[in-house]
């Protein structure tokens, strides 16, 4: 295999990648040998044409695809380790002369990995985060433990907003009942809005017992598209209402819901936790600054293939996610009325910033000479190895050396967050007029 690089502007370049004669003449066969099962010619027993007999009936380039297709994967990558210039987007070919007994040829069209010129990164300014906690954040949490800790109990009155209405209900649309329109014993919260349209309010007022019709309107948008923008009348029967009952917000409480048995030292321990996150939500964000400010002072052309990678991954990775959620991206895209493309480019300013903060974080690095050490190394290993519960050399055995060169490389960019985040200087917010 033999590799010519031309780069071109705006840090593209193209790959020339030739293969030998007798390589694609291998491809060719191999194809033949696959493809000869499921070729019938009069004259001939299934699976027993011969090659040559097929070539001539269907042209000399019948199976010139298939070789085409197992080759260059297995090209390519001997490509990418001979190409001295770092590659950062997916390749794409062409192919450029397939004919037996000629070299096979194609081209990878790829984005490069752009220069860094850095700014000024040392000593900018960031915005100082309020790390305080008050008297009505602690309350507030509080407040929210009770309503963690509430219980529903029913209540011989009419509905109000915040109940529950425990219900029957089924929905027609034209007179006809619809599918998914139907439920039973379904416990709804009023105020919600977890219902569509005026769904919820349309039973404030009504008691267990009586039954309602209710008239709503179907979104424009409704995933369902024979519903969508239409009037539906659901006929509901109200069978139970429940209020939410707090508890009282005493020592009893404290000591029923924490380790601590008077609310004045509870309070404490939350305060101390709140001004704990604080302080953590304030080191993430004067980091952010401090590499946003990084990114605005350097310089760098980023090809669009780049970019087009990077939002590629991205909905790959959230596609993955929903498979182990049990959903696949079609169905979501048809929930949501979403595209691929649409996706794809709301993800399009993210991608971008995660490829100038990489770039600038590697930059720093090597200004800097900001190297991950081995003892970094191994405590990465131990922290996976304690998260995927596996033996730590078990970890390093399934990541390679690829896998270690790649975790190394990602602890210095992290190291070079926290030199910027560390050398940053703080300011005092402008106040608001």
């Amino acid at each position: 295999m033999s590799l010519q690089v031309e780069k071109q502007e705006k840090n593209m370049a193209v790959l020339t990648i030739e293969v030998p004669a007798e390589e694609l003449e291998n491809a060719i066969e191999k194809a033949y040998q696959k493809n000869k099962g499921k070729i019938q010619i009069p004259g001939f027993r299934k699976g027993k044409v011969p090659r040559r007999m097929i070539e001539q009936m269907y042209g000399k380039g019948f199976f010139y695809e298939d070789a085409a297709n197992s080759l260059i994967p297995e090209a390519y990558e001997k490509a990418l380790e001979e190409c001295e210039e770092t590659i950062v987007s997916s390749p794409k070919i062409s192919v450029t002369q397939i004919e037996a007994g000629k070299p096979f040829i194609f081209t990878a069209e790829v984005a490069l990995k752009p220069a860094v010129t850095l700014g000024t990164y040392k000593g900018v300014e960031v915005p100082k985060a309020d790390v305080t906690v008050s008297d009505e954040e602690v309350d507030a949490d509080l407040n929210q433990q009770r309503e963690n800790n509430s219980r529903m109990v029913t209540v011989d009155r009419a509905v109000e907003d915040g109940d529950v209405a425990v219900i029957d209900y089924e929905g027609f649309a034209d007179g006809e009942a619809f599918e998914g329109g139907k439920g039973e014993n379904y416990s709804l919260t009023i105020g919600s809005h977890s219902f569509i349209d005026t769904f919820e309010e349309q039973l404030i007022g009504k008691k267990a017992g009586e039954d309602v019709e209710v008239n709503v309107t179907f979104p424009e948008q409704y995933h369902s598209k024979e519903l969508a923008g239409k009037p539906a009348l659901f006929k509901v029967s109200i069978k139970e209402v429940k209020e939410k009952q707090l508890p009282e917000l005493d020592d009893e409480f404290a000591s029923e819901v924490s380790d601590f048995e008077t609310l004045a030292e509870y309070r404490e321990d939350i305060k101390k936790k709140l001004g704990e996150k604080k302080e953590e939500d304030a080191k993430r964000a004067k980091e952010d600054a401090a590499v946003e400010a990084a990114i605005a002072g350097a310089q760098m052309e980023i090809p669009d293939a780049m970019v087009e990678t990077q939002q590629r991954q991205m909905v790959d990775d959230f596609a993955q996610r929903l498979q182990m959620q049990g959903m696949n991206l079609d169905l979501y895209c048809q929930y949501t009325g979403q595209t691929v493309d649409s996706m794809l480019e709301s993800v399009k300013p993210q991608a971008l910033k995660r490829i100038q903060s990489r770039l600038v974080l590697e930059a720093v690095a090597a200004a800097e000479g900001i190297a991950a050490s081995e003892e970094d190394f191994e405590k990465e290993i131990a922290r996976m190895a304690e998260a995927y519960k596996m033996e730590a050399d078990k970890v390093k055995e399934i990541m390679g050396e690829n896998g270690k060169k790649q975790i190394m490389e990602d602890l210095a960019v992290s190291k070079a967050a926290d030199f910027l985040r560390d050398n940053a200087v703080e300011v005092e917010k402008a106040e608001e007029k």
